[in-house]
């Protein structure tokens, strides 16, 4: 079988590690990648120190039914980036990217492996077999195609791309920082991690201006728990195949927690709460539960990643999850770690960091409207993540001759939608049916491992 992955990610090695460890070995791989960040991806390419890998290590294995894969790999590098409140090695995100690198490499010394540095923007259809075409004209034929292209990009959602003092996209942080004036009034539009990295980032270079973080809601993220091993006995696959409803999944929940002696009610209240309760309020509170006994949040937490796509197949009330409860969701499955939580309220505290509800508009020279007035900016700072399932701008030519070819189809409520026994598969957050959280690494090894090797 000839085997062509479009991308050169973290999905991309996930699935040449899958494929390396098959007792038959396809007849040849080729990866199409034309960044210089060949098995990093986006994410994980040479940053600053302080843009660190947002989950401990039993969750961020490539090697799905290996949780230890990645532990083992860092082995006596873990102790210099340990984070003693989590207790757990937290590493700049660049050092994952080498882990990511090595396993790609090893995966490769098995394998049949051609790295393309083109980029493929067309595909035909020729009797049983597809034919990619990259941007030089280029040509090849294979049996079975990949998409592994990652996520979009931040949206500019003021129309303010080409204003001086914008930054569309801050990643990498080591680029794009050293061009903000230390004393200047920063904006920061976003709230999730993309923008805890930013303040953080801005603090460890030394910023010495007023810094807001502006968004409609003003949610942060919920903090990292110590992590408990716990297998739930309730909240499983098998019980989610029957679940047809939000409230099923509660009852599921329910039960989860009366088993260990745990209110339900009042963990549900505390989630409820996260769209009201004063920000700043809630991130003292949840740093002061890092070590709590309770198990909610994390069995919470490990189900999203580990069964959030089969529950979201499943529901009949999808439509229901938005605004208040996507937004509580997001911040509950995609937490920060405790680290960049403590920098978070320092910087709180000692008001040079504020939280800003309510964001209406940022015009051009940074006039800014909020539901509580207005404030000024110097440098705005673009951390909206993009939507999930979004297809990246450098992919658009070929999701485009995707669908005029039937091998895609468009969902309506985003990604792609492949028809049965089109020699097409889809990997992380471009596939369709999954939830509004991004795809996690889990996810994406556990697919990966899922396309070939059952």
């Amino acid at each position: 079988m000839r085997i062509a992955i479009i991308g050169g990610g973290a999905a991309a090695v996930a699935l040449l590690d899958s494929l390396a460890r098959l007792d038959a070995l396809p007849g040849s791989v080729t990866v199409f990648e034309p960044s210089t960040q060949l098995w990093r991806g986006r994410p994980y390419g040479p940053d600053l120190d302080v843009v660190r890998v947002n989950a401990p290590p039993a969750i961020m294995s490539i090697r799905h039914g290996d949780q230890g894969h990645y532990a083992r790999w860092l082995g006596e590098r873990a102790a210099a980036h340990l984070d003693g409140r989590l207790g757990e090695p937290l590493v700049p995100r660049a050092l994952y990217g080498e882990y990511l690198r090595q396993t790609a490499e090893e995966a490769a010394a098995r394998l049949p492996l051609d790295v393309r540095r083109g980029r493929v923007t067309a595909v035909e259809r020729r009797g049983g077999e597809v034919v990619l075409r990259t941007e030089d004209g280029h040509g090849q034929a294979v049996d079975r195609v990949v998409l592994c292209v990652g996520s979009g990009t931040p949206r500019d959602l003021f129309g303010l791309s080409g204003v001086p003092g914008y930054v569309a996209d801050p990643y990498p942080l080591a680029r794009t920082l050293p061009g903000v004036p230390r004393e200047s009034a920063v904006a920061v539009i976003g709230s999730g991690l993309t923008a805890v990295d930013v303040v953080v980032s801005l603090a460890a270079s030394g910023h010495t201006g007023p810094i807001a973080l502006m968004s409609r809601s003003g949610v942060l993220p919920h903090v990292w728990q110590r992590p408990v091993r716990y297998e739930s006995r309730h909240l499983t696959a098998a019980n989610l195949r029957g679940a047809r409803t939000t409230r099923d999944l509660a009852d599921l929940m329910r039960a989860e927690l009366d088993g260990l002696g745990e209110d339900f009610d009042a963990f549900a209240a505390d989630l409820l709460a996260t769209s009201w309760e004063d920000p700043g309020v809630r991130l003292r509170r949840q740093l002061a539960a890092i070590d709590a006994p309770e198990l909610g949040r994390r069995i919470l937490q490990q189900a999203a990643h580990t069964l959030g796509p089969l529950a979201w197949s499943v529901l009949t009330d999808r439509t229901e999850w938005t605004g208040e409860h996507r937004r509580t969701a997001v911040s509950v499955s995609s937490p920060m770690v405790p680290v960049n939580a403590v920098e978070v309220d320092r910087l709180l505290e000692r008001g040079q960091l504020t939280l800003v509800r309510g964001l209406r508009t940022v015009e051009p020279g940074f006039r800014i409207r909020t539901a509580g007035g207005g404030l000024r900016a110097d440098v705005v700072i673009n951390a909206v993540n993009p939507p999930p399932h979004s297809v990246p701008p450098a992919a658009a030519p070929l999701v485009a001759s995707l669908l005029a070819t039937g091998l895609a189809t468009a969902n309506p409520a985003g990604g792609l939608d492949v028809p049965s026994g089109a020699p097409l598969h889809v990997v992380g957050d471009l596939a369709a049916g999954g939830t509004f959280v991004t795809s996690s690494v889990p996810a994406i090894a556990a697919t990966a491992q899922a396309l070939f090797c059952g």
